[in-house]
């Protein structure tokens, strides 16, 4: 039973986004048995398909790597979970956080205190064109595109094709860059000590895994697990950002829960799909208030019906934005090259 107040009296129209904030910091309230509960029916679905797609592969590789897309499906809610627990969400400790988030973090090839720095600086800028960089898709305006030279539009373009965006780039990310991210190494010795203790923790976990199964089944295994939830997980954070009526701005007309309400999509998908991804489509809610944990964002959906219709974009929406690689400041949207030549 969910004990949060109801939206009360006052119409939709009449709402902004900084009533919405307060509205929903009513829904902040972690609760330490949910969470257990949480990981445990991601965790232990995890490790037994990843246990029998390793087991599989010694006579049949292909249904070994058949069993490796349900179990990248678990590997995306835990990372789901590691992104409640850098936000201080999914316990009221702030150290349960921290060390939850941390271990989680071995098993999806992200260095917690690496990954947390980066996605604050996300939020903290989410929307701000003078804000560009850390933890975010790198986009371009129509004017700064058209002022670079053939070479510089190239290159955006290779980085934003699909290809090299949703296949190539993501696995990258999780499987290499991940275990050396040399540009925090300059931060100071609590990054290093996060990405290279993720790597021995890593190694240290697997080394069961490869006694009972084998080096080989287990390096598959952990390369196509964390590959498909690689390309799930760059492909959500596109879509929650990457929208067409998206919201940016410059500094002097910035304002945090503006760009957090539309900026950010409301990703409808079908129930299962909303489950495995941990409610994160639900992204304008969570980005108004990133202490909401993912079991309680669907029920600010629930008790606000009016929020969902904002920003959204159901799946076959979703597959239309792969064309849109630049914001045009003038007409307020994004806007494919094409497009942006005609402009």
């Amino acid at each position: 039973m969910n004990d949060v107040p109801g939206p009360g009296p006052a119409s939709t129209t009449s709402r902004t986004a900084k009533d919405w904030a307060v509205i929903l910091a009513r829904y902040c309230q972690p609760n330490a048995a949910r969470g257990a509960f949480e990981i445990a029916i991601t965790l232990v679905p995890l490790i037994g398909l990843a246990g029998l797609a390793a087991w599989t592969m010694s006579t049949n590789l292909w249904l070994g790597l058949l069993l490796c897309v349900p179990a990248a499906g678990f590997l995306v809610r835990l990372f789901v979970i590691q992104h409640d627990c850098g936000h201080g969400a999914f316990f009221k400790s702030r150290r349960m956080n921290d060390w939850v988030g941390t271990a989680l973090g071995v098993l999806t090839s992200t260095p917690h205190l690496i990954w947390k720095h980066s996605h604050t600086y996300h939020h903290s800028g989410s929307g701000n064109l003078d804000k560009r960089g850390m933890g975010a898709i790198h986009t371009l305006t129509v004017e700064e595109y058209l002022e670079k030279g053939w070479w510089n539009r190239l290159l955006y373009r290779l980085y934003r094709n699909p290809v090299i965006l949703f296949f190539i780039g993501p696995p990258f990310v999780f499987l290499i860059q991940n275990r050396l991210p040399f540009e925090f190494f300059t931060r100071g010795l609590g990054f290093w000590a996060s990405a290279l203790g993720s790597n021995v923790a890593m190694i240290l976990a697997s080394m069961p895994l490869v006694w009972a199964f084998g080096w080989l089944p287990v390096l598959l295994v952990y390369a196509a697990t964390t590959t498909l939830a690689a390309i799930v997980g760059v492909w959500l954070f596109y879509v929650q950002h990457q929208f067409e009526g998206t919201h940016w701005s410059r500094n002097g007309e910035w304002q945090m829960q503006d760009a957090a309400l539309h900026g950010s999509s409301h990703y409808d998908l079908p129930a299962v799909l909303r489950w495995i991804t941990g409610n994160i489509g639900i992204h304008h809610v969570h980005h108004l208030n990133s202490r909401i944990p993912l079991y309680r964002l669907w029920d600010t959906m629930r008790d606000h019906p009016e929020l969902k219709s904002i920003n959204r974009l159901t799946l076959w929406d979703s597959f239309r934005t792969v064309g849109l690689h630049l914001w045009d400041e003038a007409n307020g949207r994004m806007v494919s090259f094409s497009e942006a030549k005609v402009a």
